[in-house]
């Protein structure tokens, strides 16, 4: 397999991102979803209500972002913000319907998970993981 270049890598890594968010975004369709919000969700199931700000840092995701996806999911029924213990903050609920929701799409995220990583045997999911974990933006 000779010399693999960085850019090749990332050129790849690019690649099968996108092919991922596609895939994701067909996935979710039937929920009137995007990956984009599913994020949003995934990190409130995990985590319970959090404020705007922790979302987009955890997300590593611009605020101006995260905040019109929150916009377009509190219009969808999704989640609400209400007054944080400072006035400026705003904190950030599932909504008892998402929370209704959230198993049905969860086992559909559950599904695509398996099928897109279905090629790979446990020790290579935990490999793959560990690399993945180690890419970052500092340097």
């Amino acid at each position: 397999m000779g010399n693999i270049e960085s850019k090749d890598i990332l050129h790849l890594y690019n690649q099968k991102y996108r092919y991922f968010q596609k895939e994701m975004n067909q996935r979710l369709r039937k929920y009137d979803l995007y990956a984009s919000q599913w994020t949003i969700l995934y990190c409130l199931d995990q985590s319970g209500p959090i404020t705007q700000t922790d979302i987009w840092k955890y997300l590593n995701i611009e605020a101006p972002t995260v905040t019109r996806t929150l916009s377009r999911l509190e219009k969808n029924g999704w989640v609400e913000r209400l007054p944080g213990q400072d006035k400026r903050e705003k904190m950030i609920y599932l909504t008892e319907e998402a929370k209704t929701e959230l198993p049905k799409i969860k086992r559909t995220m559950k599904q695509f998970d398996d099928d897109m990583l279905h090629r790979l045997d446990q020790g290579e999911r935990k490999l793959l993981y560990q690399l993945l974990s180690k890419l970052t933006s500092e340097v």
